[in-house]
């Protein structure tokens, strides 16, 4: 086990279940949708009060789509009906969508977003809304429309982000699966703070690239859950092409559950605990995952520590997602803007101040980023690191201003390790690695190869399983 005191859990006992296990009853006839909505609305309503994590429900929506449950249920991928969460940063049609700011608090779309879209033909069940900040900009969950989203494991503490909703619901048992995206750490943050796994999938894997941006690349939508075979199954509803859609590609042949089923317990584990220099880490949090490295040795991976040379990562990164705030949200109405918090104007104003040169010199950098990192990955299943480096701080400060006495220099330097995901494109996971610093959980991030989502699924499972996990879900510790 992976502590034996872990708070209780005291929701219904479907809501203890990981996804497959519902899926396997659901499959068997043995319970229906009807009453697994109906559990998880019992679990909302006895965690929300504490949490905020999923502040826009759906019941008679939910209800109604449970009943006219259709579609393919031979793919690999199908829920059956199971009930899912989406993060308030796509759109579900017929239900409130905010992207968490005040301008857009009454808007109702007619028509869902294509992540959504395939979710529902593949069997879920959408019953609400995840919290999330401002248009995704941050890694503390609040906003000005529901407030603050609180992590399950104290309350007093933030639920990182941008899908801290979407955690926070997973670990307090109120969903199976959650919808998540990630730009910056934004499935891979709040996965680690909440003690679940997130995973951020190569770009083109999963549809969901912005309407007016189908080239967008670095931003990607992805699974949550509490299990990495949980999260193996989501992906495998997600995955796939989409023709309107110019960069996706079809799902592989074999299922990702199958890479899970079948993982052994020897993957080739690169290690670096501050990316070669790169990033800053608290020593609780570094003590913590050597200590987990050497368990996970133990089980027959083999370990080696070592990190790929990744010179101009910071600066490629920060011109990537300034380019990206000044196309997306630095391009909405007036009206929307004038609501928006100081660190989402200043990202749109700092890609706003871009030359042309910034821009080639960027594209040039971040290939030959690729060629180092995925050169090097040839050597390794998969890169290790932490997801972030330091543990959740109180829920009403927005960032971090140092680590273990180092300042940090602006609103995302504590964000250093998720860099190196969206820069390369390569798939990367949060994984929980048992209970740290005050019994919070600690996720440990691993980056896989180009396209090599199986593998790092599979290495993940080791992992999870050489420390005891999944965690399972937990009542709110206020």
């Amino acid at each position: 086990m992976i502590t034996p005191q872990r708070p209780a859990f005291t929701g219904p006992d479907l809501c203890r279940l990981q996804a497959h296990e519902v899926l396997a009853l659901l499959r068997r006839g043995e319970v229906s949708p009807a009453e697994l909505i109906a559990a998880a609305f019992t679990r909302l309503d006895q965690a929300e009060p504490a949490i905020n994590a999923m502040p826009t429900l759906c019941r008679a929506r939910a209800e109604a789509a449970a009943e006219a449950l259709a579609g393919d249920t031979a793919h690999p991928g199908w829920l059956a009906g199971l009930p899912v969460a989406i993060k308030d940063l796509s759109e579900v049609a017929g239900v409130r969508t905010t992207m968490g700011t005040r301008g857009m608090t009454a808007h109702v779309p007619e028509t869902s977003s294509p992540i959504v879209r395939r979710i529902e033909a593949r069997g879920g069940v959408v019953i609400g809304k995840t919290n999330t900040p401002e248009f995704g900009a941050g890694a503390n969950t609040f906003n000005d429309v529901f407030g603050y989203t609180r992590n399950p494991w104290n309350t007093a503490l933030n639920a990182g982000g941008s899908s801290g909703g979407a955690a926070a619901a997973l670990a307090a048992g109120e969903v199976w699966l959650a919808h998540g995206s990630d730009l910056a750490g934004s499935l891979r943050t709040p996965a680690a703070f909440c003690g679940v796994v997130g995973l951020r999938p190569s770009p083109g894997l999963v549809p969901g690239a912005p309407a007016h941006m189908r080239f967008h690349r670095e931003a990607v939508q992805g699974p949550m859950a509490r299990s990495v075979m949980d999260v193996a199954l989501f992906l495998d509803a997600m995955a796939g092409s989409d023709p309107a859609e110019p960069l996706s590609h079809p799902a592989p042949d074999s299922p990702y559950q199958h890479a899970v089923t079948e993982a052994g317990d020897s993957p080739r584990i690169a290690f670096s605990v501050d990316l070669g220099g790169f990033a800053p880490v608290a020593r609780e949090v570094e003590e913590h995952l050597r200590m987990a490295l050497g368990r996970v040795e133990r089980a027959g991976a083999v370990v080696e520590e070592t990190c790929p040379p990744l010179p101009e990562l910071d600066g490629t990164y920060r011109v990537l997602r300034a380019m990206l705030w000044a196309a997306g949200p630095g391009r909405a109405d007036p009206k929307v803007q004038r609501h928006f918090k100081e660190t989402l104007r200043e990202n749109i104003e700092y890609g706003r101040m871009l030359t042309i040169t910034d821009v080639y010199d960027t594209q040039q950098a971040q290939s030959r980023l690729y060629d180092l990192v995925a050169g090097f990955m040839r050597g390794f299943d998969v890169l290790a690191c932490p997801v972030v480096g330091l543990m959740p701080g109180p829920v009403e400060q927005e960032y971090p201003a140092e680590i273990d006495g180092r300042p940090l220099e602006d609103y995302i330097s504590w964000l250093k390790f998720s860099y190196l995901s969206p820069v390369t494109g390569l798939p990367s996971i949060s994984v929980p690695v048992g209970l740290g610093p005050r019994g919070l959980p600690v996720g440990l991030q691993l980056i896989g190869k180009p396209r090599g989502e199986a593998a790092l699924l599979a290495a993940a499972r080791a992992v999870e399983r050489a420390m005891g996990g999944p965690l399972g879900p937990i009542d709110p510790v206020v």
